[in-house]
């Protein structure tokens, strides 16, 4: 048997030490930041409600073991489920993720804050409902809103610096690592504990991009947060029972992360922990499009309204001898694709196949993914005839931290030698710098959803409380959780 070479004294990596602070002790101040996160609720859980319309994602759904019960188990939204709050943060991490429709945040990492939803809200309706059985006072939605602020900033922050992409890591490793943290802290964890847990999370195999990429595209990138969550969970948990962790899990030389999955390098950061990410986080309001697309779908409805007499069949695409995609160098190495689209989860991560249904259709929804769409044959025509150009100071505004713009143009240029008006949109509508225009569509989107699972009586009812940003707060989180089930 090997001496064991694990050191109780160690001193903690920093990067684990300056999580573990924030978590445990910073005062979240900024009324926009609770206001965001009040308005990224109700968006996140619409998202979720609509993919229950769509098999592939309620199939994964519900107990591991058919007709198990659990005591004070959490309630999936839009279901009859009651599930440990494990398995009740994957059930609420897939759907929230399912349709590609939630938040997003784009800088040298990219990824979905809101992932984190499925676990923060998990274990809030099992503390909630295990509390009120032991006569102990539940908690508040107040307390899910400040753990949705903490979580954004922690996976956003990160993700600033440092790019888990350009190592074949998918960007879901932090979303384990911001849940891990802020679960732990929900559970009653010291400062200690939650360095252990980050530890364990650091620790993990992480998973790999090619999910996310041909020749290996498919439905794991859409249950691929919800399991980081619930991992997330379960790792806080166990921390909580006593389990020890690994105070140089990033640095250790030769075994620690850094070593073994980043190249050798240490994390970077741009700016310490705060509210920064929920008060800049990037809506998906119009389109179920990844987000680096958002302003490219928006081009082309409106060339839709320009050109649509030139598009509208076989012949006349004929005559079009290209189309210039003028983007950023994030877009071009993550969705720019030529080629068959063999599944929908290859088609909504291709800027082509995006541009292609607005310029037809004058409008881009989650089913316009399925088989029946994809059938039409105008659809791969056009593809053939688009290229795809960085434009560099798109790719420069896209990484300043005061623009954070997603900019794209789209050119028409036909055979005759004539061609389209230049279409460019700089932000999309989820933009913190089109919040005004864009908030009365987040709720116009929430409504749709809760018309989509709820009659007209309790979707009010829901709408009453989460527009109103006092009383959500106060809302204890069993009751508002208990609004969307179906049990």
């Amino acid at each position: 048997m090997s001496t064991p070479t694990f050191q109780a004294n160690q001193n903690p990596d920093q990067v684990l030490v300056d999580i573990a602070d924030y978590v445990f002790k910073f005062k979240i101040k900024s009324a926009t930041a609770f206001d965001t996160a009040r308005n990224c609720l109700i968006d996140t859980l619409g998202c979720g409600l609509e993919a229950l319309s769509y098999p592939a994602c309620t199939k994964l759904l519900g107990p591991v073991v058919p007709g198990s019960t659990v005591p004070n188990g959490v309630r999936v939204p839009g279901t009859e489920f009651e599930l440990d709050p494990i398995n009740a943060a994957f059930n609420i991490g897939t759907m929230i993720r399912w349709l590609d429709f939630n938040d997003t945040w784009l800088a040298a990492e990219w990824g979905h804050p809101s992932d984190n939803l499925g676990g923060i809200l998990a274990v809030a309706d099992w503390l909630s409902r295990t509390r009120l059985a032991k006569g102990e006072s539940p908690l508040v939605m107040k307390d899910v809103l400040e753990a949705m602020i903490k979580a954004h900033e922690i996976q956003g922050v990160i993700a600033l610096e440092n790019s888990f992409n350009r190592v074949g890591l998918d960007h879901v490793v932090l979303v384990k690592i911001a849940s891990t943290a802020v679960v732990a802290k929900l559970l009653g964890a010291t400062k200690p504990q939650i360095i252990d847990a980050l530890s364990n999370a650091w620790i993990d195999g992480q998973s790999l991009r090619t999910y996310r990429h041909a020749p290996n595209t498919g439905s794991r990138k859409s249950w691929a947060a919800g399991d980081a969550t619930s991992r997330a969970v379960r790792l806080a948990l166990m921390t909580m029972q006593g389990e020890m962790g690994y105070p140089t899990a990033l640095t250790a030389k030769t075994w620690g992360f850094y070593d073994v999955l980043f190249d050798g390098k240490s994390f970077s950061f741009q700016r310490d922990f705060g509210s920064y990410v929920m008060e800049n986080v990037l809506f998906k309001i119009s389109f179920p499009a990844e987000f680096h697309a958002q302003t490219a779908v928006e081009c082309a409805l409106t060339l839709h309204g320009m050109e649509r007499e030139k598009l509208d069949s076989v012949e006349k695409i004929h005559q079009i001898k290209r189309i210039l995609i003028s983007t950023h160098e994030s877009a071009i190495r993550i969705i720019d694709k030529t080629g068959p689209l063999h599944n929908p989860a290859d088609r909504d991560h291709c800027i082509q196949y995006m541009v292609a249904v607005g310029l037809l259709k004058g409008n881009l929804t989650a089913q316009d993914y399925e088989d029946e769409m994809a059938q039409d044959p105008r659809i791969d025509l056009l593809r053939e005839k688009m290229v795809c150009e960085e434009y560099p100071s798109y790719t420069k505004d896209y990484l300043d931290p005061e623009k954070r713009s997603i900019a794209n143009a789209i050119q028409v240029f036909y055979a005759d030698g004539s061609m389209s008006e230049k279409v460019a949109v700089e932000y999309p509508i989820g933009h913190k710098r089109r919040r005004k225009e864009g908030i009365p569509k987040l709720v116009d989107k929430f409504k749709t959803n809760l018309a989509r699972q709820f009659d007209r009586e309790k979707a009010a009812k829901i709408l009453d409380i989460s527009l109103d940003q006092n009383t959500l707060e106060a809302t204890p989180v069993h009751d508002y959780v208990d609004l969307y089930w179906k049990g």
